[in-house]
């Protein structure tokens, strides 16, 4: 029979053991680190929101300091820089240090459509930043007034063909994504709208709830309310599929309108220099940390959807959106106010 001094001694040593192994399992990795990781965990994080607290950028920024912050064991703080249509942000990370601790979170129209809408825009994005990653995106929707008669975009081009330049659309402004989607629609569809202009998506959608003008490019988290109401008619997402938030709107594509995909998303980059494994690596971080389930219900609860993608994808897209809006801005004479 064992002497139960025995049983307790191989007890001991089976646990010591075991705490033994865990450790030797477990103090590597730190370790195994690659090397980006580690430079990414040296020192504290600042990301650029050239926008006020409150919005999507904002929100995206807050995401991304609280996950690198977690990650590395670092300090990760967001800096509101507001100013210059969004410049004063941007410049601040075009001038520190490509070791990826000062990032900028951005929407689209800095990126694709402001380098040829400012006649003295002051960056070169392919010079001077590296893409990282989208990381969100909201679908828009063309919507119309009730008062307006007009229930689907199909009608819409009739009526504009049996009446050439009768019907308006308002916009937040001239040079704005949602003017841009305006004039990419008028080209697709081959029809005439006049151009109304307003100092922000508020005016302008209060004025088309209003009646006042029968039509507006919108991001669909801002109409969704006054849709689901009946205060205003979705006439068709801006979207090459229909969107989860709204799959009872058809998209334009659906009804004959081809070529007019424009969707608000919102993107990552890092200063020029910025090192490629260290870029791949904040990649990885930034789908993670989407990827998570209350993550993409904070998202969801804004009208946006998780949209990680390659550094390498991500280039490539802003190189063509900047293409398309070149040739609409250039062809239709917009120029910045």
């Amino acid at each position: 029979m064992t002497h139960p001094t025995t049983m307790q001694r191989r007890f001991t040593i089976s646990v010591l053991f075991a705490a033994l192994t865990a450790f030797a399992v477990a103090a590597p990795v730190h370790a195994q680190q690659s090397d980006a990781q580690k430079q990414l965990a040296s020192e504290r994080f600042t990301i650029v929101s050239p926008f006020p607290p409150g919005g999507p950028v904002d929100t995206l920024a807050r995401v991304l300091s609280d996950g690198l912050a977690k990650r590395y064991g670092q300090a990760a703080v967001v800096e509101n820089l507001v100013g210059a249509a969004g410049n004063i942000g941007i410049d601040k990370v075009k001038r520190a240090k490509g070791d990826g601790h000062t990032l900028l979170v951005v929407p689209a129209g800095n990126l694709t459509i402001n380098p040829t809408l400012m006649p003295n825009f002051p960056f070169d994005i392919e010079k001077d930043f590296v893409p990282v990653t989208m990381l969100a995106k909201a679908p828009n929707v063309l919507v119309a007034s009730p008062s307006s008669g007009i229930k689907s975009a199909k009608e819409l081009v009739a009526m504009a063909k049996a009446k050439p330049n009768t019907l308006s659309y308002a916009s937040p402004g001239v040079g704005s994504g949602l003017h841009l989607a305006g004039e990419l629609f008028k080209q697709q569809a081959g029809i005439d709208l006049l151009h109304v202009p307003y100092k922000g998506t508020a005016p302008a959608l209060n004025d088309v709830l209003g009646g006042s003008v029968p039509l507006m490019f919108s991001n669909l988290p801002a109409s969704m309310p006054f849709i689901k109401n009946g205060k205003l008619v979705a006439l068709g997402v801006t979207e090459a599929k229909r969107s989860a938030a709204a799959p009872d709107i058809p998209t334009l594509a659906e009804q004959g309108i081809q070529g007019v995909t424009v969707t608000s998303w919102y993107g990552l980059l890092a200063p020029k220099g910025t090192p490629p494994a260290v870029v791949e690596q904040l990649a990885k971080d930034a789908a993670q940390m989407l990827a998570q389930p209350d993550v993409r219900e904070s998202l969801k609860a804004q009208g946006m959807t998780d949209a990680a993608m390659k550094p390498s994808e991500f280039s490539a897209l802003i190189r063509d959106e900047t293409a398309v809006w070149a040739k609409i801005i250039k062809a239709r004479n917009i120029v910045a106010e």
